[in-house]
């Protein structure tokens, strides 16, 4: 359990997700994250030379990868920063901000940041030189289809993963399609009263269009309108499965960025100082092989035992839930109503980036547990390679 690390209360900020091949799509998620985390310190009056040490989150690779988190650094104001790369698929962000609360607590550094920053879209192609392939054929990887159509460990794709877990449990296609759309229902709360609470966290990002034009994405974009009429048509996409392409993700863009600090540092940086955001625990796992949607379960277990708290002391649940499976395997082996968690929408909804995905679970999570009076909030989701992990945050 941290003692010292903080979130200042709108010390975060994560950009619209857009669907893939979409407006984001032919920007370099590392410069397009730190340009943009560079205009939200200047719109929160942050100087970014406060940030010690930088945590950068990608999980599809992008050009100039090798120079990563110090790369970012200079280009976002605060390159007197040393860093280091985080790549945890799905998990990144968790995963991101333990480090960076580890380091806090132990009083190596200060102030961190965490830059969360991925695209799907045109994803690369890796090639390795293999003089001893016939005929020397080179050794190829497609970083995004190759690696979701197949864990290497396993030989399964990750629809499998949750298709396997779909029938261990007996979730029918009618639970998926009916959670799936309460899930359509939340991300609608989100939107009313022109997106209010997208608006306490989400920050626009400026791409350009041209040489001479740029273009600002406020809103999430490749969102499908759904209704359980809709969805009944669907057909599953493996035969005798429950999901259908309305009750899973789609691959998106995005960035995000989270302060963490100390308890000082972070009621200066906080938008209302009575609010602090203390990082309580984190818990991981792994799941036995080819059940990925199982591992978030065991995460939570493991960050509430470290925490000394219960589940019934847990005002907020965020889920990452890239398949509806996920979310209803996490309310059956927790004992939750799979209609209370996720509220304000989630990623089945707006769409899976990888690394900013938790960022924003976590930055929606804080909020709403704040509009709830404060409280603690937990944020869980699993990743590739049948793992998860949760985090746990006391928000006032």
């Amino acid at each position: 359990m941290f003692k010292n690390a903080y979130i200042p209360y709108g010390g975060y900020y994560t950009t619209p997700f857009c669907k893939w091949m979409g407006s984001l799509a032919n920007v370099n998620a590392i410069e397009l994250g730190a340009a943009t985390s560079k205009r939200w310190f200047a719109s929160r009056d942050i100087d970014p030379t406060l940030i010690d040490y930088l945590y950068l989150g990608v999980s599809v690779g992008q050009k100039s990868i090798f120079y990563g988190a110090p790369w970012a650094a200079a280009m976002m104001g605060a390159g007197q920063a040393p860093g280091q790369n985080i790549t945890q698929a799905c998990a990144t962000a968790t995963t991101a901000v333990f480090n960076a609360a580890l380091a806090v607590d132990a009083g190596s550094f200060d102030t961190t940041y965490c830059l969360l920053a991925d695209r799907p879209s045109n994803g690369p192609h890796t090639i390795w030189p293999n003089p001893n392939g016939p005929g020397g054929e080179v050794i190829a990887e497609n970083w995004n289809m190759d690696n979701i159509a197949a864990d290497p460990a396993t030989g399964k794709d990750m629809l499998t993963t949750a298709e396997n877990v779909a029938r261990e449990h007996g979730f029918s296609r009618e639970q998926a399609d009916e959670l799936t759309l309460r899930r359509y229902e939340q991300y609608a709360e989100a939107l009313a009263d022109d997106r209010a609470f997208q608006k306490r966290y989400m920050f626009p990002v400026e791409v350009a269009v041209s040489r001479k034009e740029t273009k600002l994405v406020e809103a999430d974009e490749g969102v499908t309108a759904t209704s359980a009429e809709g969805l009944a048509r669907l057909r599953a996409v493996q035969p005798d499965g429950i999901h259908t392409y309305g009750a899973q993700t789609h691959p998106a863009d995005a960035n995000a960025g989270i302060v963490v600090t100390t308890r000082e540092r972070a009621a200066e940086l906080s938008t209302d100082p009575r609010l602090a955001v203390q990082v309580v625990a984190y818990g991981h796992a792994r799941t036995k092989p080819a059940h990925m949607p199982m591992a978030p379960a065991t995460s939570v277990k493991r960050a509430l035992e470290r925490s000394g708290l219960t589940l019934d002391q847990i005002k907020t649940i965020k889920n990452h839930s890239p398949f509806i499976a996920n979310d209803l395997h996490l309310a059956k082996a927790l004992g939750l109503d799979a209609n209370t968690f996720n509220n304000y929408g989630t990623s089945l909804v707006y769409g899976h980036p990888q690394a900013p995905t938790l960022a924003r679970l976590l930055i929606e999570a804080i909020e709403e547990t704040a509009l709830k009076g404060g409280g603690y909030a937990l944020v869980t989701g699993c990743a590739a390679g049948d793992s998860a992990a949760a985090l746990i945050v006391k928000v006032g």
